[in-house]
């Protein structure tokens, strides 16, 4: 079972216990071979579409649930598991278990004194995951979690609590069992209270690190609370995509650009701030707002009621809309875009390489793209395997999608010269 025990009723002993087994079978997740780990996640791509049925009935009442409370469209778009996305969730679980895993040792230095000065790369231990109404998120974090060695406890709301049972006892805990790895290795907290959230950010000792997907306030909260107990957090709360067309944006150019970021509402990463430079205004922009209103999106134009950078798809109701604001060019661009928005991912639409220069050097976000969508900004997408979550701290550590190489702990090691530790045997 990879689910919390029934008979504990109070978040904090539930978290704990969740911690507790997870612990127990870090050591060996730790200590699994490359043969092990692939067959763990080749296992899951199997169950995926041998245990579909099962999954997709568990989803159907998730949907179902979340659309008699009235839930937004693109809410339960997220929500929403089908057979396609299940055969794609096996292809990416496939592709991972081939992608070779890095050396465990790296040699910095040969030093005069004799002494060899090693990286080494050691598991966190457990990490926590708390995500929102996404199933697949189940599986995402899990095959991350195999990869890196890692043992983790993930948490769900009620909105997709059915969905990831189902995911857990039928894909994730046998895959593991079958591969010879401990089933406890990921372990689900069945308990969809909000104060369970909570309970998993409150302890550093158990679960030091903790990822934190999801946007808004219930991300920002957590993460202070996580920050007040000494627990780490890998997360973002906002998100939203930046688009910037440029004087020499051809016009062809510009409506690829803005189509292939509007594809899904509901995700951090869209469309969601389309800037155009001043001098081209009134050239350009009754056309974009006639492309968006063909998209079935509602352009919001100055005077704003809102922020400039007010994330469309965290406001229920109106996921489809975008803003439309001039720049002076595009440093200003990249400047109102630091300053605007949460620092997720910018683009630029231009021909003109000098003004996408100009661009990338001023933005600081997470993401910058020239000629390229900022959907992009996803572990398949960009890194090739799935991600864990996305980071967009401005501290050291990993920023973007973090991925199965991210999860992991520095280590000096200082050892004789004339020894083999450090070199590939």
């Amino acid at each position: 079972m990879t689910t919390a025990p029934s008979v504990a009723t109070d978040p904090a002993a539930i978290v704990t216990d969740c911690g507790r087994r997870a612990a127990a079978a870090a050591p060996r997740m730790a200590a699994a071979n490359d043969h092990e780990v692939a067959e763990a996640l080749r296992g899951m791509a199997r169950l995926l579409t041998e245990a579909a049925d099962t999954v997709l009935t568990a989803n159907l009442a998730d949907v179902e649930t979340a659309e008699r409370a009235g839930t937004t469209a693109a809410l339960v778009d997220r929500l929403r598991l089908d057979r396609p996305r299940l055969d794609a969730m096996a292809g990416t679980l496939r592709e991972l278990a081939d992608v070779p895993t890095p050396a465990i040792d790296t040699v910095l230095e040969e030093r005069p004194d004799g002494l060899r000065l090693i990286e080494r790369r050691r598991p966190v231990g457990v990490i926590g995951a708390n995500f929102e109404a996404r199933p697949n998120v189940v599986v995402d974090v899990a095959s991350q979690l195999v990869k890196s060695r890692n043992a983790g406890v993930l948490r769900t709301g009620g909105a997709a609590l059915a969905s990831a049972v189902a995911l857990m006892e039928t894909v994730v805990a046998p895959a593991l069992a079958g591969a010879g790895l401990d089933p406890d290795a990921v372990v689900l907290v069945s308990d969809p209270r909000r104060e369970c959230a909570v309970e998993l950010v409150r302890r550093p000792a158990l679960i030091p690190l903790v990822i934190l997907r999801g946007s808004g306030d219930t991300t920002r909260s957590l993460g202070l609370e996580a920050a007040q107990h000494g627990v780490r957090t890998l997360a973002h709360a906002d998100g939203g995509g930046v688009l910037y067309i440029d004087r020499a944006a051809p016009p062809d150019l510009t409506r690829t650009m803005v189509t292939s970021s509007i594809d899904r509402l509901g995700v951090c990463n869209r469309l969601n701030l389309l800037l155009v430079e001043r001098h081209r205004w009134d050239e350009v922009v009754p056309g974009l707002v006639e492309l968006l209103e063909g998209h079935g999106l509602r352009a919001s134009l100055p005077p704003h009621d809102h922020a400039l950078g007010h994330e469309w798809a965290l406001d229920d109701g109106h996921e489809a809309t975008v803003t439309i604001a001039p720049a002076e060019g595009p440093a200003d661009a990249a400047a109102i875009a630091n300053r605007e928005t949460s620092g997720l991912a910018a683009a630029i639409a231009t021909a003109d390489e000098a003004a996408a220069r100009a661009f990338l050097d001023a933005y600081a976000g997470t993401g910058a793209f020239w000629n390229a969508t900022t959907r992009l900004l996803d572990g398949v997408k960009l890194r090739r395997v799935p991600e864990t979550g996305i980071n967009v701290d401005h501290v050291p550590g990993p920023r973007g999608p973090v991925v199965f190489t991210d999860l992991c702990l520095r280590q000096y090691v200082v050892v004789p010269a004339s020894t083999a530790i450090g070199h590939p045997e």
